[in-house]
């Protein structure tokens, strides 16, 4: 009777994990597909553009007010490792990328890199200094800058 009782506790045992099995390889699957679409967003590193890649950037007809200010903010303090216009430089990562767009680089991590500087996180061009002689309101007018560069290269 035990032998009996006993086959019947492992087809109850098999059964729960049989109804378990598609949840567990539908959570594989979603885990999969996230994993492969984040890790898809990332540049890779080793092929980040450069001033001799980073060409064809545009430039609206006409800067806000707010982006003018920023504009001559960034080339007096951004530009030399970011490049004009944020194209980019040997020495430092372009602005003007899909890795800078709004939803995954917000205007205040921008407020942040520039008053605590950046540990080097998508890019292999080392980390960022802070760039104290900038002011919140220098700061704000060169996001808008870049964002106008940004929109005017499909970047939203």
């Amino acid at each position: 009777m035990s032998g009996k009782s006993g086959a019947m506790n492992l087809k109850r045992k098999l059964d729960m994990k049989s109804q378990k099995m598609p949840w567990v390889l539908s959570g594989l699957i979603l885990a999969v597909i996230g994993a492969t679409f984040w890790v898809g967003r990332e540049p890779d590193a080793t092929t980040a553009p450069t001033a001799a890649t980073a060409t064809g950037v545009r430039v609206p007809a006409q800067f806000s007010e707010a982006a003018a200010r920023g504009g001559t903010a960034f080339d007096s303090t951004c530009a030399a490792c970011h490049g004009v216009n944020g194209a980019g430089t040997d020495a430092g990562p372009p602005l003007i990328h899909r890795i800078y767009e709004p939803p995954h680089h917000g205007d205040y991590a921008f407020q942040l890199a520039v008053s605590n500087g950046v540990r080097a996180h998508h890019w292999r061009f080392g980390n960022m200094p802070p760039q104290p002689g900038l002011s919140e309101a220098e700061v704000s007018d060169i996001i808008a800058y870049v964002r106008e560069v940004q929109r005017e290269n499909g970047i939203e």
